[in-house]
């Protein structure tokens, strides 16, 4: 077996729309919800970014009935000739209200596969030949995920929650992953026009990895998150919440010790209403991962004691229109 080389971060704390979407990184949380904006697009990557505020647990105690709302977004594209690919991606957003209790529900998927020429110059002789060149197809993208959560407001700057979720995304080496959530949150700061949020809990998640037995991480999770009104149709939002297991697992070259696995997800974007029910984001999200899982293989195997990892780094950067249906 070969020893992986020791991060040395390894140890620090841790509807349907037609939409554009542009991708940089290996495409595989979403931001949390703006007070004066439109929901933002579901991500079926990474654990989603959602947090109750002061003035939204205020309505919820004044709320004589209940308040239901309702997102979706997706897109699709083929391009065939020349450049042959096929992108598709999809996101539902739901959530209900009532008295000092809040449920919601967000799901998406992505897909992206393409094929290009290849050329192998099997011969060694210098130069490309006819039987050189090939069009092998791959998938770049398969992902979705589906994840719900319960907030319960203590008071209106406090509150509990819980939440469950399941994804899968093979491309980053993961078959299916279990997650759930439990923790306390706080509005920290607010006034006309900034609000930041905190929140302290624990995660639980098990991957079943597509090379290798599946891990149980049982990780301490901290959050934090800030909106800012620009005007009344435009808001920003950061978001970045840290993950670092308590207990010590097996990684895909070595034992992976407790606080070694650390993972950062972090998001930042911009929202702005075009029309009464359709809006318009801008976001970049980033996802790191020090322990990452072994790369999945290819049609030949790898060599005995080969055990390639996927990155410890995804990016993605996307423009899309939202349309809200209630």
């Amino acid at each position: 077996m070969i020893r992986r080389r020791r991060d040395p971060l390894r140890h620090a704390p841790a509807a349907l729309v037609v939409c554009l979407l542009a991708s940089a990184g290996n495409a595989a949380a979403q931001p949390p919800v703006l007070p004066a904006a439109q929901p933002a697009p579901v991500d079926p990557k990474t654990p989603k970014f959602a947090f109750g505020s002061k003035e939204e647990a205020a309505e919820l105690t004044k709320a004589a009935e209940v308040e239901w709302k309702l997102g979706a977004q997706g897109s699709f594209i083929l391009s065939t000739g020349n450049s042959r690919t096929t992108n598709f991606g999809a996101g539902l957003s739901a959530s209900r209200k009532a008295n000092r209790n809040k449920f919601s529900l967000d799901a998406g998927a992505a897909y992206a596969r393409s094929r290009i020429f290849l050329a192998v110059d099997e011969n060694a002789n210098g130069t490309i030949e006819q039987s050189e060149v090939s069009r092998p197809s791959q998938t770049t993208t398969r992902s979705w995920m589906v994840k719900g959560r319960y907030d319960r407001y203590l008071t209106d700057a406090d509150a509990v929650y819980g939440a469950a979720g399941l994804l899968a995304d093979e491309p980053a080496g993961k078959e299916l992953v279990g997650n759930g959530q439990v923790g306390y949150s706080r509005q920290v700061y607010a006034d006309s026009v900034h609000q930041v949020m905190a929140e302290a809990g624990y995660d639980l998640t098990y991957e079943d990895q597509v090379v290798g037995s599946g891990v149980s991480i049982h990780s301490a999770r901290v959050f934090a998150g800030y909106t800012a009104k620009v005007s009344e149709d435009t808001g920003i939002d950061a978001a970045v919440e840290a993950l670092s297991n308590v207990n010590s697992l097996d990684g895909p070259t070595e034992e992976v010790e407790a606080f070694s696995d650390n993972r950062v997800n972090g998001k930042l974007g911009l929202t702005t209403k075009l029309f009464q029910n359709i809006s318009f984001r801008f976001g970049f999200e980033a996802r790191y991962d020090n322990a990452p899982a072994a790369r999945p293989p290819f049609s030949i195997p790898y060599a005995e004691g080969y055990v390639p990892l996927v990155d410890e780094l995804d990016t993605r950067t996307e423009a899309t229109l939202i349309v809200n249906f209630l």
